[in-house]
């Protein structure tokens, strides 16, 4: 039997109730059953994903509607997230490649990056050199290339299959010559050398956390996840031997989810900076140079 679904403004009521319905969980990009089906809807049809209201009373044609429920019925389902359905995610007007190989990109960092990191950065355009660890999809190193136009930027990760989606995100934004991508653990790959700034959104779900996940979470990568009993066991890791890798006005600035408690029970003693984001004062901290041991 046909749906009786003829318009967007149909489509959009429908996806709605069953996202409801389903009970989904989201975070991946939107925040609300509202806005994710909009989004799926708008890019499921190719249209503007910034321009909903013009093309709410416009007639589809019945492959369009049935494209549409597919993609809708997918993420009832299947409890995937939008990010892997599309393949894309937007950070900050900035579209990146993915897929289930790396986790969906919504790091608080990129915040802090359209400023260049001021004024714990004191000018942006000095920044030679920039470390981004366990990068993922590569999206904060190329942000972190954009907000520092003159820096070489060094970007990590152990997973090859992670890289290979930073890869194509490095080549679609032109950026081969200045993000070096590097296979290996942590620090371990990397020449010797220093860096004005090292950016990291690591594994940091705690194992309680990790057992209590929705199921759009259990989709992504577990290693990209998962940091441990207390969330801190690759946190520690790398406030361990940044020092090391720092130029003497150097930063480290590490994101942390929900793990303040965890993060400072395991640093303490450290000079940490709570950095303001739009989820508060709790999930990115900043340790400067000279108040990391050596």
């Amino acid at each position: 039997m046909a749906l009786p679904f003829t318009t967007v403004r149909d489509l959009l009521r429908f996806g709605v109730s069953r996202f409801t319905q389903a009970g989904l969980s989201f975070g991946h990009g939107t925040t609300n059953a509202y806005d994710e089906a909009a989004y799926l809807i708008l890019h499921t049809l190719h249209l503007p994903l910034d321009t909903l209201d013009p093309f709410l009373d416009a007639r589809l044609l019945d492959d369009e509607i049935d494209a549409v429920m597919k993609v809708i019925e997918r993420r009832a389902t299947e409890r995937v997230p939008a990010a892997y359905i599309t393949q894309e995610a937007w950070m900050h007007g900035n579209r990146f490649y993915v897929d289930e190989r790396v986790i969906v990109p919504r790091s608080f960092i990129g915040e802090l990056l359209q400023d260049g990191l001021q004024p714990y950065v004191a000018d942006p355009d000095q920044v030679a050199r920039v470390l981004e660890l366990c990068t993922g999809s590569g999206c904060l190193a190329i942000l972190a290339a954009h907000a520092f136009d003159h820096a070489d930027v060094d970007a990590v990760d152990i997973s090859a299959d992670a890289l290979a989606v930073a890869r194509r995100n490095v080549d679609d934004y032109g950026l081969d010559a200045r993000v070096t991508l590097f296979e290996g653990d942590l620090y371990a790959p990397l020449p010797t050398t220093r860096y004005e700034v090292i950016l990291s959104n690591p594994p940091y779900v705690n194992a309680e956390s990790m057992q209590a996940l929705p199921r759009e979470y259990q989709h992504e990568p577990e290693l990209a996840l998962a940091g441990g009993a207390d969330g801190m066991d690759v946190v520690r890791r790398i406030v361990r031997e940044a020092g090391k890798w720092l130029t003497e006005d150097g930063v480290l600035v590490v994101e942390i989810g929900n793990e303040r408690a965890n993060v400072e029970a395991a640093l303490g003693g450290l000079d940490l900076v709570w950095l303001s984001t739009s989820a508060g004062d709790d999930n990115v901290f900043l340790i400067q140079a000279a108040d990391l041991p050596v």
